[in-house]
């Protein structure tokens, strides 16, 4: 037995306590392959999943490893079932392989011949195996290649696709390094996306996920499809990429709702390919209009449904996802691991911050106490407006006033989720306010006034949350938020984390409504962020210049 800061259970939970002289270290250690469930103040508690394994396993992490980490920072013996257990899980993974043969085409390869058999009796293998050629080999029609993996996920057996990829159309594509080279830990990111095909990248918001897309481009040097969140994003790509790369403006296009450019390299909304017309997706020859060589994935925690079911069928093309966390609110991580590909690089947080390429940051949780009459409105109000009534609670507007003094001068954000809300908080606090209605050029306007200082506050909705790039913003004040959701959570603390010229701490502040959904859902958003090492002072309203020192 060691004083170690790690309880390892054998219902698969890890309890870490967090004032531990080694938690930090033990954290970072055990990231790779436990997910965090929940995070109150002392004792975090981690769960082994078979996906966070698996996706270990292929990110280059043996059982051994895993195994090993557990050992050294355990406090008390680890129970000998779940260490077998682990090996035996992470042991899964590969045992099937999807190959290329050269007769036969695509051809499901087994390095076991009864896991095999299994899954070939199995009924959701219906359909999608063809000829048996030996014990150890069934063929596979191309066609299914994506939906086979889905499949085989499910029943506890992913395969390592190892059929390789068509190279697609060529397309000349090289970095422009004038003054400026790939981190160290974007090019290893690269190197980890070529070695293993196809995957995602996960790395903290402002850490330079965009130049690991172009270096994948430049890579591959292939016609290239980039799908993404919004418009504005869409053309944030097109300016990093002329900048950052050989790449003239000519040969990018945007395909998004006022736009459809098809051209060598194509960025197109998520909105565009997921609208339908007389139960049709109208947009979907995007997909096979060109030979294309790579597909990237911004934000692909946030990919649409459908867009999963259209990936299915490109299985044959290098697909890339970027991403700040592989959190999925409706639970379809399985669906990212066994279409897009399993996790191939992870940074942490706090390793990137260490190294000075992202912004330190204090969060802060600033409670409010309803006065009486909000209160019993609240206490009688039906189950489904109770989120509502709390987190436009009346009281937010004065909180936030003080916090914009408090941090006066400095490039503040003020985020919500209700647009009454936010236009009243626009109206109080004197400062221009975007949400989905405001039009693309005037969005691009108001940011651009934002990044040249001319605006220091901006009122946003979520149509903020992802792929905007304010480098100077340094306060981000969350006023309200899609219920418990983690992702959104980190992504809004991303708005404020690309590093600053002086070097100063971003502030990230939650502002919720004590003793209510609000405060519940808060505990719930935060506990991505507490797996990465942040985490929240809780001060009242009234005590404001309690919060931590804004210098």
């Amino acid at each position: 037995m060691t004083d170690g800061p790690l309880i390892v259970q054998s219902d698969k939970t890890l309890l870490l306590e967090v004032d531990h002289d080694l938690a930090d270290a033990c954290r970072r250690a055990i990231a790779p392959f436990a997910e965090l469930e929940r995070a109150p103040e002392h004792v975090h508690t981690y769960r082994l999943t078979p996906l966070g394994l698996w996706n270990a396993r292929a990110a280059g992490h043996d059982a051994e490893q895993v195994i090993d980490t557990l050992l050294l920072y355990s406090r008390y013996p680890v129970p000998h079932a779940l260490l077998v257990d682990v090996a035996e899980t992470m042991s899964r993974y590969g045992r099937l392989q999807l190959v290329s043969d050269p007769v036969h085409g695509l051809v499901l390869h087994a390095l076991d011949k009864a896991v095999l058999a299994e899954v070939m009796r199995s009924k959701r293998t219906a359909g999608l195996l063809g000829a048996r050629l030996d014990e150890t080999d069934v063929v596979v029609h191309p066609s299914e290649r994506g939906h086979l993996k889905q499949v085989l996920v499910k029943l506890g057996w992913p395969a390592e696709d190892l059929a390789g990829y068509v190279d697609g159309e060529h397309h000349d594509i090289a970095l422009e390094t004038n003054g400026w080279s790939l981190r160290p830990y974007q090019q290893q990111a690269i190197d980890g996306f070529f070695h293993g095909g196809s995957g995602v990248v996960v790395l903290p918001c402002g850490a330079g996920k965009t130049l690991v897309g172009a270096g994948a481009m430049a890579r591959s040097s292939t016609t290239t499809l980039i799908l993404v969140t919004n418009t504005v994003s869409a053309r944030q790509w097109r300016d990093e990429l002329v900048a950052r790369t050989t790449l003239t403006e000519d040969e990018i296009g945007e395909y998004s709702g006022s736009r459809k450019e098809i051209r060598p390299v194509t960025i197109a909304t998520y909105q565009v390919l997921t609208t339908k017309r007389k139960g049709v997706y109208s947009h979907l020859e995007l997909l096979d209009a060109r030979d294309w060589g790579l597909i990237v994935y911004d934000e692909v925690h946030l990919l649409p449904a459908p867009v999963f079911r259209m990936t299915a069928d490109l299985q044959a093309r290098r697909r890339l996802g970027l991403t700040a966390t592989l959190v999925r609110e409706d639970g379809r991580e399985d669906e990212v691991f066994s279409l897009i590909g399993p996790k191939r690089f992870d940074a942490p947080w706090k390793d990137i911050e260490s190294q000075g390429y992202i912004a330190p940051a204090l969060c802060t949780e600033v409670r409010l106490t309803l006065p009486d009459h909000e209160r019993m409105t609240y206490a009688t109000a039906e189950p489904e407006d109770k989120y509502r009534l709390a987190a436009t609670a009346g009281g937010k507007n004065a909180v936030v006033d003080r916090i914009v003094r408090r941090h006066a001068g400095e490039q503040t954000l003020v985020i919500g989720q209700y647009l009454d809300q936010l236009h009243e908080l626009a109206e109080h606090l004197d400062a221009p306010l975007i949400t989905g209605e405001t039009t693309v050029r005037e969005r691009q306007r108001l940011f651009g006034a934002f990044r040249t200082g001319e605006l220091t506050t901006l009122v946003v909705s979520k149509v903020a949350n992802f792929s905007i790039d304010l480098p100077e913003a340094s306060v981000a004040i969350q006023v309200s938020g899609s219920f418990g959701s983690r992702q959104e959570e980190a992504q809004r603390l991303g708005r404020i984390m690309r590093p600053k010229g002086d070097g100063r701490t971003a502030h990230f502040y939650a502002v919720v409504a004590r003793d209510t959904v609000d405060q519940e859902f808060a505990a719930h958003r935060q506990r991505f962020l507490a797996e990465q090492g942040y985490s929240y002072t809780i001060v009242d309203a009234e005590d404001l210049d309690q919060a931590p020192d804004p210098a």
